[in-house]
């Protein structure tokens, strides 16, 4: 359920603020909230490379156009059937992000403007967070009807990537759902891309049961 968010050291903490307050008065646009912070520093461990991760997504927001992502209505439409934000959360009050593998083919998408329909969902879900109860995500991978053509690598690794860089600490948990026996192969290389931190936060729910520990069943989507 809802783990414990590991502490932050407080002088540290009070040091990273000081560092971005500076950056901030300076620029608004680079402020970062409290929960962010501390977001950063248990992902980066120090002050000096938590800054230094912050000015870096920054940086990368302003020049992927973050912010005006969810006025492309073209990529938000085209890649409709791969993600979707759902409008319930889980049992800790976690945004949802649902995504079925059945619609997922490295032959028929365009990995830059998929990547930019991810970060669409991302920031979608972020905004979502009541960071003063939870401020992290719950990703829902379902494998019903999941074959091996469905397994895009470098949308994952993107994926990855973009959690890790420029969203830390985001997930909270990520939940595998009707995955076929022949996923471990799948899973054995994916699971080589992770760090310990996060594959831990990955669960295979082998059943419907289980899953009703993490959210009701029902408010999955049936019409992906």
């Amino acid at each position: 359920m809802a783990e414990e968010q590991k502490p932050v050291n407080a002088e540290d903490f009070k040091q990273l603020k000081e560092r971005m307050k500076l950056i901030a008065d300076a620029d608004p646009a680079q402020y970062h909230n409290d929960y962010s912070l501390k977001r950063y520093l248990r992902a980066f461990k120090t002050v000096d490379s938590a800054f230094q991760a912050i000015l870096k997504t920054n940086k990368w927001r302003t020049e992927y156009g973050v912010t005006e992502l969810h006025e492309n209505k073209e990529i938000i439409e085209k890649y409709s059937n791969k993600a979707r934000v759902l409008r319930h959360r889980d049992m800790v009050g976690r945004p949802i992000i649902y995504i079925p593998a059945k619609n997922h083919s490295s032959s028929d998408r365009d990995i830059d403007d998929l990547t930019k329909f991810i970060v669409h969902c991302l920031e979608d879900a972020s905004k979502k967070c009541f960071e003063e109860v939870v401020d992290n995500l719950c990703i829902v991978f379902d494998l019903n009807n999941f074959t091996l053509s469905c397994m895009d690598y470098q949308v994952l690794k993107n994926l990855i990537w973009l959690l890790s860089r420029h969203y830390p600490e985001r997930l909270g948990v990520c939940l595998i759902i009707n995955a076929p026996t022949f996923f471990s192969g799948c899973w054995a290389v994916i699971k080589g891309w992770l760090d310990e931190n996060t594959a831990s936060k990955v669960t295979f729910v082998n059943s419907e049961m289980d899953l009703c520990q993490y959210l009701i069943p029902d408010i999955l989507p049936t019409n992906m």
